[in-house]
């Protein structure tokens, strides 16, 4: 007699089913695990050994067989160690076939029975009510796989408690989803004194998904202002929060099951490997481009990062979403971000101080900004200069527009571009728009044109160049409200593509 219950395995941010079968056998004692397991899965049958024998439920001197199906696929992670118990304890006749049946479930068994969270709750919730079953995880992982309303969750807090509530004995209240947590950005760009060209630069991006970078002297406000855009963003929708969170449930870092509201902001360092920025690694894991998906990517000191990792930077900037491909693994991740770069215009920082400079300008501000290749810098929509500010400005008191009310300038021009894009399945924001829809959406006035085009010709732009002009040039008509396209918009637009060190 065959026993089956079923679980998941990740491939990505989708959650596939797998059936868990065990076969209880005459012959030579043994516990086996078939079907492609990793190391940490092989495991699995020492904690569920110990786990039954702590509740006192000994195995029998018989063959015993858990094949993992489908064979193929391989099988990675602690998580299934709660269906292989499952499924053993239905084909020892203590758990009812139907019930086991009826269930998807995943966790790590302690030895003494306690369910330990795992990662990729959300997705398995996912997949469970696709199959229309119910979900068994740990405690822990309840609140957050209760987000899925489609599916039920129950959330022992041990093997032992599963088992009751699988036979009646004492069964669970389904799992109450975590709280929303929309928490606000905290910092506010009023508090940056001076810089009212990168306040103005930071708005834009915001309200288009517009990348921008940022080159000026140490300590001029790069990374405070950087730090300062998920106050001006606004929050994520329903779905989009759903989006995020599963690439952060495969990641662990959702916390007590609560789902931000807030944009991702993720600030990776310059030595991080391409596996950490890209993804990849042994389990083919989301790197950072997709941790930030639907948010921010700031990477500081942009230059020093190694120039393989920058240029795989390029695909996944147009496209929205990366393929992490290794020998055994062909993982496709969304990454639709928006990426905020800052460098300093040299190695020592200071090329344009007489001062302060080394004796290599200004030859080290070519060697250093040449690190990123012309192709990357052409994807940046906005550039600019960011300069020192004087230490009388610092004495003067706070100017300019807070984050709210910058932030509600940026809602209402992202609320025109959903309006705009409601019928247009790929394309969410001004940002995505190409073809034919571009010319239609962003065509300038006469004036317009012809200034863009004297532009264009002046300053050598490529074509991906001329089309991201018209890009910003919409997104800053939408922030001024107004319907068309006029030569001020694309004036603006022009002075961030081409102006300063940022545009050389």
């Amino acid at each position: 007699m065959v026993s089956r219950t079923y679980t998941v395995a990740f491939e990505g941010v989708e959650a596939r089913t797998v059936e868990v079968q065990c076969a209880v056998t005459p012959g030579l004692p043994s516990f086996s695990i078939v079907g492609l397991p990793d190391k940490a899965v092989s495991e699995a049958r020492d904690r569920v050994r110990a786990a039954l024998s702590a509740l006192s439920i000994a195995l029998p001197s018989k063959r015993l067989t858990i094949n993992l199906s489908p064979a193929d696929m391989p099988k990675e992670g602690s998580h299934f160690d709660l269906p292989i118990a499952l499924a053993l304890l239905a084909a020892l006749g203590i758990l009812p076939d139907d019930a086991v049946e009826g269930v998807t479930s995943l966790g790590e068994l302690s030895l003494d029975g306690a369910l330990v969270p795992v990662i990729g709750a959300l997705p398995a919730a996912l997949a469970a009510a696709e199959e229309g079953r119910s979900l068994v995880c740990p405690e822990a992982s309840g609140a957050e796989a209760a987000w899925v309303d489609a599916a039920q969750v129950i959330a022992p807090s041990s093997l032992l408690h599963a088992i009751q509530h699988l036979t009646g004995q004492m069964p669970l209240p389904p799992a109450q989803a975590g709280e929303v947590r929309a928490e606000s950005g905290g910092r506010d760009l009023r508090d940056v004194k001076g810089q009212e060209r990168a306040k103005r630069a930071l708005e834009i991006a915001a309200a288009g998904r517009h990348h921008m970078i940022m080159i000026g002297t140490p300590g001029s406000g790069k990374s405070m202002l950087a730090a300062r855009m998920p106050s001006i963003l606004p929050p994520l929708s329903a779905s989009e929060a759903l989006e995020t969170s599963m690439i952060h449930s495969l990641s662990g870092l959702i916390e007590e099951g609560g789902i931000s509201r807030l944009r991702p902001f993720r600030e990776p360092h310059h030595t991080a490997s391409m596996a950490a920025i890209v993804g990849g690694g042994r389990s083919a894991k989301p790197g950072e481009i997709s941790l930030a998906h639907n948010g921010v990517l700031f990477m500081d000191e942009f230059p020093e990062f190694p120039r393989a990792v920058l240029e795989t930077l390029r695909q996944p900037i147009e496209t929205g979403e990366v393929v992490v491909s290794r020998a055994n693994a062909h993982v496709r991740y969304p990454c639709r971000f928006l990426l905020i770069a800052a460098a300093n215009p040299c190695k020592c920082g200071y090329l344009f101080d007489p001062a302060r400079a080394c004796a290599r300008v200004p030859m080290c501000g070519e060697d250093y900004l040449g690190r990123i290749s012309g192709p990357l810098m052409d994807r940046f929509d906005l550039r600019l200069d960011v300069p020192a500010v004087s230490l009388g400005d610092l004495d003067l008191p706070a100017s300019g527009a807070t984050s709210a009310e910058i932030a509600a300038n940026v809602a209402r021009a992202r609320a025109a571009q959903a309006t705009r894009f409601s019928e247009v399945s790929e394309m969410h924001l001004n940002a995505d728009a190409e073809g034919a829809l571009l010319e239609e959406i962003a065509a300038p006035d006469a004036e317009g044109r012809a200034f863009l085009l004297k532009a264009a010709d002046k300053f050598g732009l490529t074509a991906r160049g001329y089309h991201r002009i018209l890009r910003v040039a919409r997104t800053i008509a939408d922030l001024d409200g107004a319907a068309d396209v006029r030569k001020a918009h694309i004036a603006e637009a022009v002075s961030f593509r081409v102006g300063g060190v940022a545009g050389s």
